[in-house]
């Protein structure tokens, strides 16, 4: 039986391309109703695309393959960005008052409008994720409603180069598969430390190190905050390329590593130099040799994620120490490794996620956790329904088909080859299928197009009202400094502005205004005079 309610994700891996439908259950599990995957080795690197071709192809096989468990069509998915150049940096906007205002919403979307429009050569942001923000000496979370003449908004800034998302793109144009609406901001680390990390250890302070194959992914929080993230373009191949160098096929270097290899081995003074570790009579190696070269790699590994908590400027304040995931945990005695190298006492090993899951068995050993992760944060159904097709009778032709033949599946009651009906069948079935993917590709786009222009018109309308305020703040400031003319120009202009809910502010003060002109004219200093002279007479009679 077909199954038309289901979330499909696919991690683009440095080793492999995996694909994984599910459903969500009510009560908060995952039922893992298909998986597949494909060799990435020649197509992805360090997380990263760079083969447009095979890439649609290793897709389009895997889209097959989930389609064929599942007994039905898939017309979205949901892919998280990462590789090699996702970063994060700092960005901070500030806003100047003349006097104590109270912040409002539309001043804070202002200030994010303001971050995201930041040009970054090269590179595009793909998410943001905001920090405390600093009103007077005090650091806070949402500032709406508080008085203050000062603000500094602090924001994270998550970005890439800008090949990496529209290569994503374009491969699945070519397969052709619809990207999820709410998965165009997909973050894979983001989408991994929810999925892995607990809230009490992003609040405490904690740092997550993906080892993947190509990479390895530093995140630290802090107070539920993300604070920083890097993509080290170092892996586990590393090492494999590394005992490579000792004339030994790659397909058996990653066998010696994985049966032999240690993260971290005691020393020992009494060690057999000549012991040696042998691959089913393939290959060798010497043994203190496999060991330097897995000592030496993984320690320059280590040293960079080190490196990376450091940058973060909370290398003190991570109370729930370090969670590590990802295939590289494998490695014998890893966290005997990480401990003595980064000295952080505190250490979790994530094999799984937090996420129950039911169904299919999945393998627990860290290396899936990123495709678990990116199938729970998924919203939407990716089942493609497909138009019901009209019954046909069957063509009544005398034919010397024997109804044996017809039985076994040879051919059809028409007389008609079965195999060649099939394949046209299964044509035209992809045909229909590209045919609505297209159709919902254009009008996503035009809605999509829609909002943006809405968004701009919204843009606009909001900086009308923040210059509106300047300009009315601007002619207080002249009001209280005697420049009358200039703050009446001032006021003459926010007036033109049109913003209706500002009227009123400006009238009163323009009366303001006036009236201040008018006592302090050479007519109303004259008229001050005469009064001041008829109340003294007044006072001496």
């Amino acid at each position: 039986m077909a199954v038309t309610d289901f979330i499909v994700a696919i991690e683009l891996g440095s080793s492999k391309i995996s694909g994984i439908a599910g459903k969500k259950l009510p009560d908060g599990s995952i039922q893992i109703l298909a998986m597949a995957s494909e060799n990435a080795s020649d197509c992805i690197r360090k997380g990263v695309i760079y083969n447009l071709d095979k890439t649609t192809q290793s897709l389009t096989s895997i889209i097959k393959k989930l389609e064929s468990t599942l007994k039905a069509s898939i017309g979205k998915v949901y892919i998280g960005m990462g590789g090699q150049s996702l970063r994060t940096i700092r960005n901070t906007e500030v806003r100047h008052m003349d006097e104590e205002t109270k912040i409002s919403q539309e001043l804070i979307d202002t200030l994010k409008d303001s971050n995201r429009a930041v040009p970054i050569v090269g590179y595009q942001i793909l998410g943001v994720a905001p920090q405390e923000y600093k009103v007077g000496n005090d650091l806070i979370v949402d500032p709406v409603g508080v008085q203050t003449d000062h603000i500094e908004a602090r924001f994270l800034n998550i970005i890439a180069r800008k090949n990496v998302k529209d290569n994503v793109a374009k491969c699945c144009d070519l397969v052709p598969i619809e990207i999820a609406e709410d998965a165009e901001d997909l973050i894979a680390p983001l989408a991994l430390a929810d999925a892995v990390l607990t809230s009490s250890e992003k609040r405490s302070g904690c740092v997550l190190v993906d080892f993947g194959a190509d990479t390895t992914t530093v995140s630290v929080y802090k107070n539920n905050i993300l604070r920083h993230l890097a993509v080290i373009p170092l892996g586990g191949n590393n090492i494999t390329r590394d005992i490579c160098s000792q004339q030994i096929e790659e397909e058996d270097a990653e066998a010696l590593k994985i049966r032999f290899a240690q993260a971290y081995i005691e020393p020992n003074e009494n060690e057999d130099e000549n012991k040696t570790y042998n691959l089913d009579g393939r290959c060798s190696i010497n043994a203190i040799l496999l060991e330097d070269i897995v000592e030496a790699r993984l320690n320059e590994i280590l040293d960079n994620v080190t490196h990376q908590i450091v940058l973060s400027g909370y290398e003190n304040k991570l109370l729930a120490g370090a969670i590590i995931t990802g295939g590289g945990i494998n490695l014998k005695n890893m966290e005997e490794a990480f401990i003595k190298r980064t000295k952080i006492e505190k250490l979790r090993v994530a094999k799984d996620t937090q996420v129950s899951l039911k169904g299919m068995e999945v393998k627990k050993d860290g290396s899936n956790n990123t495709l678990i992760a990116l199938l729970a944060a998924g919203k939407e159904n990716c089942c493609l329904v497909m138009p019901e097709q009209p019954k046909q009778e069957p063509l009544k032709k005398t034919t010397n088909i024997s109804a044996k033949e017809i039985e076994v599946g040879l051919f059809t009651p028409d007389g008609e080859s079965a195999a060649a009906a099939k394949e046209e069948e299964e044509r035209k079935r992809q045909q229909e299928k590209e045919a609505i993917i297209a159709k919902q590709k254009a009008e996503r786009e035009a809605q999509k197009a829609a909002e943006e222009a809405q968004k701009v018109a919204e843009e606009a309308e909001r900086k009308k009202k923040v210059d509106c305020e300047e300009l009315i703040q601007e002619a207080i400031r002249l009001k209280n400094a005697g420049e009358y003319n200039s703050a009446k120009k001032k006021l003459d202009k926010a007036r033109k502005m049109r913003v209706a809910e500002k009227e009123e502010t400006i009238n009163t003060i323009e009366k303001e205004v006036l009236k201040l002109k008018s006592e302090n004219s050479f007519w109303g200093n004259i008229s001050k005079k005469v009064n001041e002279v008829v109340g003294k007479v007044l006072d001496e009679e």
